[in-house]
Parts: C-alpha cells; sequence; structure tokens
C-alpha cells in the first residue's frame, strides 16, 4: 500500500512539474508570406529569444490561407498584407481581425520582359493585375495617377476594369491570383506585382519596375492578429520588437529601399 501511495506521490509531481513548463512556454506562432515577411521575422528571432519568447514561423505562399489560420487559431500572428486588404477579406469572410502594429510599405510596382519603359506601352498591350479586390484597385489606381487610364469609381481603391471610364490605348486587364503574376510575365504585355513576389522572382524593384509607388503610399504591411489577442502580452512585445531600431536597420540595409519601414 505504502508503495502505491509513494508511487502514486512521485507521478503527481512529474505531472505537475510538466504541466508548469508547458504553462510557462512562452511561444508566439507567426504565419507569414516568404519575401521579405520571413526573413524580417527571422532577424527578429534572437531578439525575442532575449524577451524569453520562441518565435515560430509558419510560411504561407498565398494571401488567402494566413488569414483563415489566423482566424482558427492555427497562429497567433500573421505578418503578410496591408490593411485595405483586411479591411475587404473581414468584410467577405465576416472575420474579425485587426492590425497591431504597421512595420513596412513594399513599393508596388509594374513589370514586364517586353518592354523596358511605360513609354513604350502598345496600344491593345495585356496588364495583368492581382485578382483580390483591394490590390487590383491600387494597380489600376496607380495606372490612373500616371495618366494611362481613367477611373469613375465610387472607391478607387477598389475599382475594377469596369471602373475605367477611359482608356486611350485601348489596354486589356488579366486579372489573376497575386502569386501567380510573376509566372505569367513572358505572356503578357506587363505585370503589376506586389514586391514581395518580386524579390522572390529575382526583381529588383528600383531597377526593374516601369512604375512604382513611392515611400509615401499608403498600403503599410501590418501585424494582424484576432481582436480577442490584440492586447496580449506576447503580441505586444512582437510589436516592441518589430518596431525596434534593429528591425528599422535590417530592413533599410537588406533591401535596399525595396522595403520601406514606416516607424
Amino acid at each position: 500500500m505504502k508503495k502505491i501511495l509513494i508511487l502514486v506521490l512521485v507521478l503527481g509531481i512529474l505531472i505537475s512539474g510538466s504541466t508548469a513548463v508547458l504553462a510557462g512556454a512562452r511561444v508566439i506562432k507567426v504565419g507569414a508570406t516568404p519575401v521579405p515577411h520571413a526573413e524580417i521575422l527571422e532577424f527578429a528571432k534572437p531578439i525575442l529569444a532575449e524577451e524569453g519568447i520562441t518565435l515560430e514561423i509558419v510560411e504561407f505562399t498565398d494571401y488567402v490561407t494566413p488569414n483563415l489560420a489566423l482566424n482558427d487559431g492555427s497562429i497567433d500572428v500573421n505578418f503578410f498584407q496591408h490593411l485595405p486588404y483586411l479591411e475587404s477579406f473581414n468584410a467577405d469572410h465576416g472575420l474579425n481581425l485587426v492590425s497591431v502594429a504597421k512595420i513596412h510599405v513594399e513599393p508596388f510596382g509594374l513589370y514586364s520582359t517586353k518592354i523596358n519603359s511605360i513609354d513604350e506601352l502598345p496600344d491593345g498591350g495585356i496588364i495583368a493585375v492581382p485578382s483580390d479586390p483591394s490590390n487590383e484597385g491600387r494597380a489600376l489606381l496607380l495606372l490612373a495617377n500616371k495618366g494611362y487610364i481613367e477611373l469613375d469609381a465610387e472607391n478607387e481603391l477598389e475599382a475594377t476594369p469596369f471602373d475605367i471610364s477611359s482608356n486611350p490605348k485601348k489596354l486589356k486587364f488579366k486579372e489573376l491570383e497575386a502569386a501567380q503574376l510573376p509566372r505569367v510575365l513572358p505572356d503578357v504585355t506587363a505585370a503589376f506585382i506586389n514586391t514581395n513576389y518580386a524579390l522572390e522572382a529575382g526583381l529588383n524593384p528600383l531597377k526593374d519596375a516601369l512604375i512604382i509607388e513611392g515611400d509615401e503610399s499608403p498600403y503599410a504591411n501590418i501585424l494582424v492578429v484576432s481582436k480577442k489577442n490584440q492586447n496580449d502580452e506576447l503580441v505586444q512585445t512582437l510589436v516592441k520588437v518589430m518596431k525596434s531600431e534593429e528591425i528599422r536597420n535590417f530592413i533599410l540595409e537588406e533591401y535596399k529601399g525595396a522595403v520601406v519601414p514606416v516607424f
């Protein structure tokens, strides 16, 4: 009987000790697209480790899954999108995800393997644009600001080709999922490509883009969480680290203006 009691006590100590270790674990799981988001997070890992936090990075290659994973609790934070996209996604999917910090801007650009200057844009040229509402509007607005089309849309940030009121060159628009755009460059006259996908494809936004947003762009990339977790201590520590001078200097030195910190 004594042996059984001792065994029970020992097991109890082991179990309680194990639970304490697990309960004390400080792990934050962040979903991100590979470039530059996951790269920036990798740089942040040792800084977070100094705060006693283990950062786990989960890479995604599309713009839909990271928000769904955040909503179902598979990850704690995501880092890949700007606010107009988040707002549109929340509205379309009935989610309640919120931004907790603006980190950087990836200037959006138009790329081509067929022409070397926007002035060479031919009549009837085919322009590939992202199919998601916020980035498609962003592409068309940039083209409109350069005088190649005119838009008549209630919200120009979500304009589609149907909102083009003037198109002197009779440009044609091909709507594709953002990740596919670098691959279709040989098949179109030009394509608007998000900087993370441009960098992955070996394109230099500052050298290769025919036209590009300036650093005044309102499309800052953000850290996003479920609203219920926005004041979580681990989340707030992540925000502090991601807006630190170390991260700012890394972005400036690593991307040479292709990615611009906004803090």
